[in-house]
């Protein structure tokens, strides 16, 4: 089954704190929310850390967010947020209008098989380090690799019957010195 981690079922990740912004308490957001602005709507939020927090203003600030947390008055107070991951419940989201929509949280388990059915491994998390986002996948017994989450690589998702199938690009091929083959040559 794709939903291993009961955590998973209960709870989704929004955004992640930063560093403290300037000295009145205010804190870098980065929005994992298709629409970022909408963190302050969820009202409270859980920390990684199991502290409740709920943000009373966000504004843009170059690629991230400054928020305003409610308790939260001086650059000390800030700095004890950084790098806490914000959490919601899932009965917080809004439902899905289509049936192809998923939140990135669906895909975290799920097994990766070519078309042919050879597994690649299962799905152990959505990435994304500027260029898009990339699922990372673990080989039974191998290192994680990355691959785009497109709909080229990724043709089909299919978050109920717990598997995604995945089309490698051509270029990709494990490096010297890899302990893992890659997915060009079905290991």
């Amino acid at each position: 089954m794709a939903h291993d981690d009961p955590l998973r079922e209960d709870r989704i990740l929004l955004g992640q704190f930063g560093a403290a912004h300037g000295i009145r308490g205010e804190v870098k957001l980065h929005a994992f929310a298709e629409d970022p602005a909408s963190l302050a709507d969820y009202g409270p939020l859980t920390l990684d850390d199991g502290r409740v927090v709920e943000i009373v203003q966000l504004r843009p600030q170059g690629e991230a967010l400054v928020a305003r947390v409610k308790g939260v008055a001086d650059r000390n107070a800030a700095e004890t947020l950084r790098n806490r991951k914000l959490y919601i419940p899932r009965s917080a989201l809004p439902p899905l209008e289509d049936e192809d929509d998923f939140y990135h949280a669906d895909l975290v388990g799920l097994s990766a098989e070519r078309r042919d059915g050879t597994s690649l491994g299962r799905v152990v998390a959505v990435q994304d380090f500027g260029a898009g986002d990339l699922l990372e996948i673990l080989p039974e017994g191998g290192r994680s690799f990355y691959l785009p989450f497109t709909r080229a690589v990724v043709p089909v998702v299919d978050i109920t019957g717990g598997e995604i199938v995945v089309e490698p690009p051509d270029e990709t091929e494990a490096r010297e010195g890899d302990e893992t083959a890659s997915p060009e040559d079905g290991s």
